[in-house]
Parts: C-alpha cells; structure tokens; sequence
C-alpha cells in the first residue's frame, strides 16, 4: 500500500502528464477501466497499475487487475489521498496503468480482412488531443484499416488523447509519419486518395469509395494543406447550411468514412 504522496513512483506516475516526460521514458498513461480493459483485451503490454478500491466504479475491477497481473503488470495499491495525486481526471475510476509507448511504421500497414478492399484515414497535423482520440474511435467504430497520422502536431499518448478514444487507440492500427511517406505509400499500394476541403466543387456522396481508398482531413485550423489536394484522385466537400463553412475535423472524418462504409456494403449485398 503506497500512502506516502511523496513516493518516487507516485512522482514519476504524475510526471507522465508532461510530453517531455512520455519522450524521455518512453512511457505514457493509461487512465480508466474501459480504456485498461481494452488495452489489456488487444494484448498491449502493461508495466504497472496503481488502483485504488475507493474509487471503484463496480465494473469488475478485481477482474481486470488479475488479467493485468497475469500479463505480467505490477499491481500498487493506493491510498485515496494518493491516487487521487496520480489521477489526470476530475472524477477518477480508481484505475491508472503505466505503459510502454509502441510506434506503428508503414512496413505493417494494419490488418485488412481477405476479400475486402482497404481503407485508410489520413488525418493531417491534428492540433488537439480530444480531435484525435475521437478520431480514432471513429476510425474503430468503422472498421478501418489503418489511421495515418500525417506531420502530427499532437501526441498519440496525450492522457486526453487515450481518454477521448475510450480504449481504441489501442484497436486501431495508427502510424505516425510524414505527409510525404504517407503519399508515397499510398501510391505504390494502389489506394485512392480523397481529399476532404469545404472549396470542393463535388459532394462527398457523388464521389466513388468503393475499392482500396484512403480518406484524407486536415487540422481543425487550416483543413488540409495544399500538397494532400494536389496529390488527391478527388476532392470533395461536405455541405454546410448554417453560418459555418466546415465540421470539426472529428465529425468530417466519421461522416466521410460512414459513407464509404455505405458504399462498400452496397457492393458487397446483403
């Protein structure tokens, strides 16, 4: 039992919170149950999990710290006092895991099922943590092959990040790279390019999704940047009719790939 809120693990745990502190170590956040079970469910490693009974939600806990023990996870157990240190959220669930950061390359561009056509999200620059984790639950919810994380301008393992994903950055294949060696990789498997920008003449609905396709939105500031149009087989826009010209970046992306996932099942049949 860890009581002592000066305790050299405890500092280290809330130094996690800072970037500089998850690039030195290598280490990042894991803060909850839905987002530890379904790391604990897709098989990441786990290094340690402080809980805390007290903060308990009544969600099987005890279950999921011995599936984290039998993994191989260290389990501390907290005072409230502690864990309440430890916590990033305002109301915590008695449950936060250290574990080591994993960097996905384009040499294994995700799992994509026999027979079925892959489809990739490009998100290009993405400025904030929440954007991207609701991102990549999106990108989970329709089954995507891989999330391209182009000339990202926040990080994969931000607490926020992990929290707005509700667990799926840990399901969905993500790669982080430049602009340039994601058209690259593109190109030379064959996949289709659309670009999402609010100037487009096409509605995203007229454009063809069917086949290998990768779907491509900019940060919420700029949109995408010029070199991602230029290089798209189509541009299209998604239209607004309110006083705002485009969508968060997070609702562009589910919309766009919720109707290539139409399309697709409409080729497929019933």
């Amino acid at each position: 039992m860890i009581s002592s809120l000066q305790n050299p693990k405890v500092k280290a745990a809330v130094r996690l919170r800072d970037r500089r502190a998850r690039d030195r170590t290598g280490q990042f956040l894991i803060e909850g149950y839905r987002e530890l079970l379904r790391a604990v469910e897709n098989c990441y490693p786990i290094e340690t999990v402080f809980y805390c009974p007290e903060w308990f939600q009544g969600r099987n806990e005890s279950e999921l710290l011995e599936r984290c023990r039998a993994a191989g996870a260290r389990l501390l157990a907290t005072t409230p006092p502690v864990f309440r240190k430890i916590a990033y959220r305002d109301r915590p669930e008695g449950l936060v895991a250290l574990a080591p950061q994993r960097h996905r390359t384009l040499d294994a561009p995700g799992p994509c099922p026999a027979g079925t056509p892959p489809l990739y999200l490009v998100a290009e620059s993405i400025e904030k943590p929440g954007n991207l984790g609701t991102i990549l639950r999106s990108a989970d919810a329709a089954g995507v092959t891989a999330v391209l994380l182009c000339d990202p301008r926040t990080d994969l393992f931000n607490p926020n990040t992990i929290r707005a994903s509700i667990g799926t950055v840990f399901s969905v294949h993500t790669v982080e790279c430049a602009s340039a060696e994601a058209r690259a990789f593109l190109a030379r498997n064959g996949v289709r390019l659309i670009a999402a920008t609010p100037h487009a003449d096409m509605t995203y609905t007229r454009a063809n999704m069917r086949g290998p396709l990768a779907v491509a939105v900019g940060s919420e500031q700029y949109g995408l940047s010029t070199q991602w149009i230029d290089a798209a087989d189509a541009t299209v826009q998604i239209p607004m009719f309110g006083q705002v010209d485009s969508l968060n970046v997070a609702a562009a992306a589910i919309v766009l790939l919720y109707e290539a996932v139409r399309q697709r099942r409409a080729m497929a049949g019933p």
